[in-house]
């Protein structure tokens, strides 16, 4: 079933509006990106500081997709998992650690973690809406009667997920973190593990796709950030 974050599209109707009028996705991309700016401020960073440049990134929803890519457990991490749980109700599994419950040592840890990457960053949590609804507005434009994409994760174990179901060879129901890196490429996921598993993911929980991004802004484009829970899925290995 489609999602949609209450409230979002109408706070941000010009936006969208703008949107419509536009036929290639790189202009849709840089008016995504010349609107956060302003609407967040995040330009005024960069214009009326020293190091403007350093503190607009620090404002910045790319600061926390820039250090989940280099780091899923990091204090950026910690945040991106924050947005799933309060946006989503989905509690992160795995942070640094498997979390094993909301009193748990690795949970608070991921709160302290949380809290660190949200203090005195610019409506954090209102950015990321606009990019979820953003990148569902550019997926349902470019092919609306898609519904599921399949993506592909490199693992080298089940140590931060659960396994419900299993055929005790190659099929079976995981229930994944609650913010998941996938990409679009098979071999490029080979990289990353031992084995791959191949899902296919609603088009409603892609948070993230690095190439709806116009070119440049970040590295690792192939990157796909997926809304976690139970799936099925296929163990790959060579």
């Amino acid at each position: 079933m489609p999602l949609t974050l209450h409230g979002v599209r109408t706070s941000h109707a010009h936006f969208f509006k703008q949107l419509e009028n536009l036929s290639s996705w790189e202009e849709r991309a840089r008016i995504f990106q010349d609107y956060i700016e302003v609407a967040f401020h995040l330009h005024q960073w960069r214009q009326n500081n020293s190091g403007g440049e350093q503190l607009s990134l620090k404002h910045s929803y790319l600061r926390f997709l820039r250090g989940w890519l280099f780091d899923a457990d990091s204090v950026e991490g910690a945040v991106l998992k924050g947005w799933v749980e309060s946006r989503m109700g989905l509690s992160p599994t795995y942070h640094g650690g498997r979390i094993k419950g909301k009193k748990s040592r690795e949970y608070l840890a991921y709160l302290a973690d949380r809290m660190k990457g949200s203090v005195q960053t610019n409506g954090i949590f209102s950015q990321l809406d606009l990019l979820y609804e953003f990148v569902q507005y550019e997926m349902e434009r470019r092919d609306p009667d898609t519904t599921h994409i399949t993506l592909f994760r490199g693992v080298h174990g089940f140590y931060d997920h659960d396994i419900l179901e299993w055929n005790g060879k190659d099929k079976g129901v995981v229930r994944l973190n609650n913010l998941n890196s996938f990409t679009h490429d098979f071999e490029r996921a080979w990289e990353f593990g031992t084995f791959i598993i191949e899902v296919r993911v609603p088009v409603s929980k892609i948070f993230f796709d690095g190439a709806f991004l116009h070119a440049g802004i970040l590295k690792g484009e192939e990157e796909v950030l997926v809304i976690g829970g139970e799936y099925d899925f296929s163990r790959r290995i060579i």
